[in-house]
């Protein structure tokens, strides 16, 4: 009897798994549907290999050219030739602000007058923006201003050069817009 209950159970179990795996939907039917509709579509022709270009050699030939790696014996530019004699900068004076930054970081911003006086807004790279005058200094290579226009700052720089000597030269900031 315990026998015939077991057999029954199990008989009584098998239907109900089976009925009810029937009524479960796959998981996977959207994955189906969409290798179905991919295995539709009518196969494209691969592209070639595109063609590679042969490779092109270049001798670098250095013979009589200064190592990049090792230091220079010969002149360079040094404290010796700044203090050249002959016209020049005054290495005397103290530095204003606006000379710690090299003159293609600095941009003109715009204009104040005031009593007839004009000044220029000159922003630097850190972002202050700084109001300078003709006689005030900035730039490395010790830029003087000699005048203060509405759409440019025109300055006289000095420049050393490998002889130790001295050369003035023109620049000017422009008004960015």
């Amino acid at each position: 009897m315990i026998g015939g209950q077991l057999l029954n159970k199990t008989v009584i179990f098998m239907a109900l798994f089976t009925l009810l795996s029937g009524c479960v939907q796959s998981e996977f039917d959207d994955l189906d549907a969409f290798v179905e509709q991919v295995k539709a579509k009518p196969a494209s022709a691969i592209p070639p290999i595109p063609v590679v270009k042969p490779y092109e050699s270049y001798v670098y030939v250095a013979e009589g050219q200064r190592n990049p790696f090792q230091k220079e014996e010969g002149p360079q530019y040094s404290d010796a030739e700044i203090e050249a004699e002959g016209p020049g900068p005054d290495l005397d004076r103290e530095k204003e602000a606006l000379e710690a930054y090299p003159l293609d970081t600095l941009r003109m911003v715009g204009t104040l007058s005031r009593n007839g006086e004009s000044w220029g807004l000159v922003k630097a790279s850190d972002g202050v923006i700084h109001r300078v005058k003709s006689g005030h200094y900035l730039g490395q290579s010790f830029g003087r201003i000699i005048d203060v226009q509405e759409q440019q700052i025109d300055l006289n720089e000095w420049v050393a050069t490998t002889d130790g000597r001295w050369i003035e030269r023109e620049a000017s900031l422009a008004l960015i817009e």
